[in-house]
């Protein structure tokens, strides 16, 4: 690794290399000073993509990362330039041994150096990566049904997974996502069960198959729905279409000429404004009459409770004083009641009150003739809205026959109407129903052999599994527990990498529900547990690499950690896997592992 540190932590250049054991290797160093980022590097250039826990200020130091490996025994050194945390220049070189390949940047055809890959920038490089690592390692892509209407293929980067194992915190047994049934897929790295593969790739060609079935069969019916709703949509506008053209023929009854028709609206037009003017008299007449009524009630009312109204009934009963035709207010009219003064003049109303029944006789008839006379009126108004009516309906009538009538400007209309008609009757009559989906006999044929395939495969691979798994789960129950996950009776985990735990005296958990402490150690012990008895059994394809980082953070006490370094590097001495490990706990590392493993910095300061 070269390039140049910036920040407040030993800035400036630095080209420092780091060598790892050929089991397990400790990089041991504070918080903070660069053990993570030694796992990301690696991961980028054995995976083609970094990690998004790779820092980009970090990746902004680097101008070059170098790394030696062996993948599927044969040597390889990873050459990258980086500007600005991208990678501006990649090759992937061979040769005879890794020795060979030490501090060689560029193919040296001399020295049988050759190139098995150039990039010249970060999208590149990872997806070169992928294709050489899956070939390589002799790994076919992960697929499956996305969807049930599709597959989806998970590349190098999900097998990747299974080599740099998730932080406590992930609920994801194996790899980084628990969907699309990826967990059960990297377990076939660890186990490479009989017909496992071949299983999952029936089983999700059958999926698929099915899924496009049932896609066509509902694309029909939905196109059978939406034909069904144009047709009812064509007969709607026909029967509009109709309904339009009818009101546009005139009926026989009203097949006259447009003159005649102009005639009578005219004439009739001419009697409804005569019509109206007699109501308009015979309005103003029953106004007049009601109001004599009303006052002739009211003379009756005061000349039988009023004297003064007595002296005064057959006198002038103004509105206005006839001198200054100022309106004569209540008040004057009050008095001359009760003060017998003239509402008119204000004088002292004088007289003999000799005859009030003859009086009172004279108002009682002026009220029943200007009742009479109301009556009169009331029947002459009502008559004249009669006619006004009746003469209102005749010119309405009048004038929509003569919009109907057969003119020169109504033909266009009508035309239009009856082409619009046709052209509707015309596309009913061609309209073709949905045809109903055809059964394809070879495509069932093929679901159905699809289908036989997965269960004899199923079969086949459950039996085989089963004495496996018997071993696996007895190995990962030791392991937890060696590593300190508590009151642990037995642990049981299926071909699709979900875990069951199952405590003293309680009842079944699964993986996810356990604390992130759990979780971790329960991690490792399940990816030592693979490794052993894939091994023991010769099923194992995993690449013999585990990357894990900062396992005593995850609420890891100091005894458990111990036993975990330890097992960790039994495992790495007892078979061809390579471990590295981080820890800030520098007694725990010299206290478990021999000195030539631990690649360890000064307290504070950073390991590269």
């Amino acid at each position: 690794m070269a390039g140049e540190r910036t920040g407040d932590v030993e800035p400036g250049p630095f080209n420092t290399p780091l060598p790892f054991s050929a089991g397990l290797t400790a990089l041991v160093a504070s918080n903070f000073r660069g053990k993570t980022s030694v796992l990301e590097l690696l991961t980028w250039c054995l995976r083609g993509t970094p990690r998004s826990e790779m820092q980009s200020r970090v990746r902004g130091w680097l101008h070059q990362v170098d790394l030696d490996a062996t993948v599927a025994g044969e040597p390889m050194a990873f050459r990258l330039d980086l500007t600005d945390g991208e990678i501006t220049s990649a090759v992937v070189l061979t040769g005879g041994d890794i020795a060979t390949l030490t501090d060689v940047r560029s193919p040296d055809p001399g020295l049988g150096i050759t190139a098995l890959l150039r990039a010249s920038s970060t999208d590149s490089y990872a997806e070169q990566i992928a294709g050489l690592m899956l070939g390589r390692m002799d790994l076919q892509p992960l697929v499956n049904s996305f969807k049930e209407t599709s597959t989806q293929t998970h590349g190098w980067p999900a097998y990747f997974g299974a080599v740099y194992l998730p932080a406590g915190g992930d609920k994801a047994l194996l790899g980084e996502v628990t969907s699309n049934g990826l967990p059960g897929r990297l377990l076939q790295v660890f186990l490479d069960l009989p017909a496992a593969a071949a299983l999952t790739r029936v089983k999700t060609v059958h999926d698929v198959r099915v899924a496009e079935d049932k896609a066509r069969r509902t694309a029909a019916a939905a196109e059978a729905e939406e034909r069904a709703a144009e047709r009812e949509r064509l007969a709607a506008d026909l029967a509009q279409a109709r309904e339009r053209l009818a009101r546009l023929l005139p009926g026989d009854e009203d097949d006259a000429s447009l003159v005649d028709l102009a005639n009578e609206a005219v004439q009739l037009a001419r009697a409804l404004a005569d019509a109206q003017d007699e109501w308009d008299e015979a309005s103003r007449v029953f106004r007049r009459a009601r109001t004599e009524r009303q006052h002739a009630a009211k003379l009756l009312n005061d000349v039988a409770e009023s004297a003064t109204a007595r002296l005064l009934f057959h006198g002038l009963n103004p509105a206005s004083c006839p001198r200054c035709d100022q309106d004569i207010d209540d008040v004057r009219r009050q008095q001359e009641q009760h003060a017998r003064t003239c509402a008119v003049c204000a004088r002292e109303v004088t007289g003999d009150d000799e005859n009030p029944q003859e009086v009172t006789a004279e108002a009682q008839e002026r009220l029943k003739t200007s009742t009479t006379v109301e009556a009169a009126a009331k029947e002459a108004l009502e008559q004249a809205e009669a006619a006004v009516d009746r003469l209102t309906r005749q010119m309405e009538t009048a004038q929509a026959q003569l919009r109907r009538a057969q003119s020169a400007a109504d033909l266009p209309a009508r035309l239009a109407a009856q082409e619009n008609v046709l052209r509707l009757e015309g596309a009913l009559s061609v309209f073709r129903e949905p045809d109903e989906p055809a059964t394809d006999a070879t495509e069932a044929k093929t679901i159905k052999i699809l289908a036989a395939a997965a269960d004899l495969l199923e079969k086949d691979s459950k039996s085989a599994a089963e004495a496996l798994f018997e071993e696996v789960n007895k190995e990962i129950a030791e392991l937890a527990t060696l590593f300190g996950v508590p009151s642990l009776e037995s642990v049981s985990i299926d071909r699709s990498a979900r875990l069951k735990i199952y405590p003293l005296g309680s009842k079944q958990e699964w993986f996810k529900d356990q604390t992130a402490g759990a979780r971790l150690r329960l991690r490792i012990a399940v990816v030592i547990a693979l490794l052993r008895v894939g091994r023991r059994y010769g099923v194992s394809t995993h690449p013999g690499l585990l990357l894990i980082d900062s396992p005593k953070s995850e609420e890891m006490q100091s005894a458990d950690a111990r036993k975990l370094f330890t097992e960790l590097a039994t495992v790495a001495a007892e078979s061809d896997l390579q471990v590295v490990i981080t820890t800030a706990d520098f007694d725990l590392a010299r206290a478990t592992l021999p000195a030539d493993t631990i690649r360890q910095a000064e307290a504070g300061a950073s390991l590269w």
